[in-house]
């Protein structure tokens, strides 16, 4: 059984969405999923009191916070993002950099990674945002895992979010639609097996 970690940040929780939706696949091809998420101490209490933003932080009260020590006990690793300006936020960003130890001692080396996020148009940077993440499994060696074009035929009818690079939502706040759903649940199931593969 392949041990997951979703590691992400949701400031409205449409990333969220999405994490708990490949956490969903996970589980469903016997792997095992655990949500992580990443914090955000700077975030001015005016905003965490903001409509969409109060209900999002209740709603991941539950959810761990990511540990960059807990990394290396996971067979494979799904970072997730929204968005900001074609690039993963800096919360996700000041999370990785912390990642420094295991770059030197290889410790993330072979490991399955996956990325995900979303955005607010369908131009706005869906595809740049994966490629900004991928750069840290480049780096730290492991082996990414995208969705491709074979494991769901919706990555080819999806007129919202979803693609090759990895599963991703048109934040709209109208939640995922069922394309988006179908990709990040084959998504999860694909990743969960390859993950397996990999650490046998």
């Amino acid at each position: 059984m392949a041990k997951i970690g979703i590691v992400y940040y949701s400031m409205y929780g449409a990333t969220y969405e999405l994490a708990r939706t490949i956490a969903e696949g996970i589980e469903k091809a016997g792997g095992e999923a655990h949500l992580r998420r990443v914090p955000d101490p700077l975030l001015p209490d005016e905003v965490k009191a903001a409509d969409g933003v109060r209900e999002a932080i209740a709603a991941q009260a539950e959810v761990p916070t990511a540990d960059v020590d807990e990394l290396v006990e996971f067979d494979g690793i799904v970072l997730g993002s929204p968005t900001r300006y074609g690039s993963a936020t800096s919360q996700l960003q000041a999370f990785l950099d912390t990642t420094g130890a295991h770059w030197q001692n290889g410790a993330l080396v072979g490991k399955a990674a996956g990325f995900f996020t979303g955005a607010g148009t369908i131009h706005g940077g869906h595809e740049t945002t994966i490629m900004s993440m991928a750069t840290f499994a480049f780096h730290q060696g492991m082996n990414i895992v995208p969705v491709g074009y074979g494991i769901a035929p919706e990555v080819m009818a999806s007129r919202t979010g979803g693609g090759p690079y990895g599963p991703t939502q048109l934040g709209d706040g109208e939640g995922l639609s069922e394309d988006e759903r179908v990709i990040a649940l084959s998504y999860g199931e694909h990743f969960a097996r390859t993950a397996a593969k990999l650490a046998a």
